[in-house]
């Protein structure tokens, strides 16, 4: 088995872009420093680190008062834990932001315990990922991807999904002739495994431009 896994990884490392069309999103090794921002800096998908660790914004609300400065209340995600908390600062309290790395890795495969395996697109390295860690993303990753693995002090928190990017539609039904009901939409199951609506007129086989990140159609792929 483990000889499987080798011949898999060195074949990749021989052409590690073969499976990740040209239209897709480019991914490339980039390190975000630590910075000092305050309440008026927080938007969503920021990474601030509190208490050592990584915490990214889900979503925040400013609440403004009559008297006195206005409140934030802001949702946070531990990228370590898993666990979501939600504290409300007042107007100018400062955070630093995490100092992260993002590093270009291709996936090759999944093990029996759900662990995603990556290799490293400058390294050739081998680099697993606990199922933890990618739960919300695993449904979006297909055969040969090529992804970012987020770095906090050394560990991997975080796997971002290009986005948009291409996926062929592997089953849906047949457009109905003659239904030209406006907004009409169907399931349909794509090739990384997971099902989103898409027009009543995209037929089965086609590739299609999807936003990953709200897991939502964007159009048909102009190369299709």
């Amino acid at each position: 088995m483990a000889s499987l896994r080798s011949l898999l990884v060195a074949g990749l490392a021989a052409s590690a872009s073969a499976f990740a069309p040209a239209a897709n999103a480019n991914i490339r090794s980039a390190t975000a420093l630590s910075v000092a921002v305050d309440t008026s800096d927080i938007k969503n998908g920021l990474t601030i680190e509190l208490d050592g660790e990584p915490y990214k914004v889900l979503n925040f609300s400013i609440m403004k008062q009559a008297r006195g400065a206005a409140k934030t209340t802001i949702k946070f995600k531990n990228l370590k834990r898993g666990n979501t908390i939600e504290n409300t600062y007042r107007s100018g309290e400062k955070f630093e932001t995490a100092q992260i790395d993002r590093q270009p890795s291709q996936y090759t495969y999944e093990d029996e315990a759900g662990n995603y395996f990556f290799m490293d697109s400058e390294t050739f390295e081998e680099v697993m990922v606990e199922s933890n860690i990618i739960e919300e993303q695993k449904k979006w990753i297909s055969e040969g991807m090529e992804c970012n693995l987020v770095y906090f002090k050394g560990e991997v928190i975080e796997v971002q999904v290009p986005s948009p990017y291409i996926y062929e539609i592997v089953e849906t039904e047949p457009n109905v002739k003659g239904n030209t009901a406006q907004g009409y939409t169907k399931p349909a199951l794509l090739d990384c495994g997971a099902t989103i609506n898409v027009p009543g007129f995209v037929e089965q086989g086609s590739q299609i431009k999807v936003d990953s990140d709200k897991g939502e159609y964007i159009s048909v792929s102009k190369d299709d």
